[in-house]
């Protein structure tokens, strides 16, 4: 029979096949995207729309891309909050406010959105980013908290008004959620005051607690066709507004997100690729 070595040296080369490799270092200075669920991993590109095919949210796209230039600068900047309708473009307005900034002022801004999960663990990504000589947007997408749920919001309103573990000064955070309080829907609701002040608990109302708190609402019938006229003009498609307003009919409701949906469409008969 062989000799088949030190079987402690065995299982020892075993388990470390087992073991996963140590995370790669990233460089916080290089890439214009992270996505961070623990840790953190580079984007090579941000995909948004040109800010200009925005439609039906001027005044918000005015204070977005102002706020997120002067954050790039290094000039005092807000948090953000972006409330409102579904499909209006809060998301795909950050990310093109951001590629924007980043073509104007190369190198001084990145985007980091973080998973849902992971946002127990902001404070260490905010450790990670004090000290980096380069500024950061952290986008927590869909922001809602669960009934009942108290340290989600402490957390949050910690990290925006200068606690232990608060945001350095070269890092903003910009929040996109459905309702502007963060709180889940309640069946009563319809008797509530509109005023969340007045309906919720002050540990859920975090409006207050960002600088700038922005409303997004449904878009009108010529905004949703402003919309599809600048993706058709730009991507070279035919449409027909009857077949555009059917579109919406169907689907109960008028926003970008609709709208691009028809588009996409359109671009899918043409044999086009978007």
């Amino acid at each position: 029979m062989s000799d088949q070595g030190d079987p402690l040296a065995r299982i020892a080369v075993a388990l470390e096949r087992l073991i996963s490799p140590p995370p790669a270092v990233v460089d916080w200075r290089t890439a214009p995207a992270y996505v961070w669920d623990g840790a953190a991993r580079s984007v090579a590109a941000i995909v948004a729309p040109p800010l200009h095919l925005l439609q039906g949210i001027e005044a918000q796209k005015a204070l977005v891309t102002a706020n997120v230039a002067r954050l790039a600068a290094g000039h005092a900047a807000h948090d953000m909050l972006l409330w409102g309708s579904r499909g209006m473009g809060k998301s795909a307005l950050l990310r093109a406010s951001v590629a924007a900034t980043q073509d104007a002022q190369p190198g001084q801004l990145a985007l980091i959105q973080v998973a849902p999960e992971a946002l127990s663990s902001l404070a260490a990504l905010f450790t990670a980013l004090r000290g980096v000589e380069r500024r950061f947007l952290v986008f927590i997408d869909d922001l809602g908290f669960e009934e009942g749920d108290s340290s989600g919001p402490r957390a949050l309103r910690s990290w925006l008004e200068g606690g232990v573990e608060a945001r350095p000064a070269n890092v903003r955070l910009a929040v996109t959620s459905n309702r502007r309080a963060i709180v889940p829907r309640h069946l009563s609701e319809q008797d509530d005051p509109i005023n969340p002040r007045d309906a919720v608990d002050d540990r859920l109302a975090l409006a207050d607690r960002f600088g700038l708190s922005i409303g997004f609402h449904n878009c009108t019938q010529d905004d949703y066709l402003a919309i599809i006229a600048g993706y058709c003009d730009r991507l070279d498609l035919a449409w027909d507004q009857g077949e555009a307003l059917e579109w919406s009919k169907r689907r109960g409701a008028r926003s970008g997100r609709v709208a691009w949906q028809f588009v996409t469409e359109l671009a899918g008969r043409a044999g086009k690729v978007l």
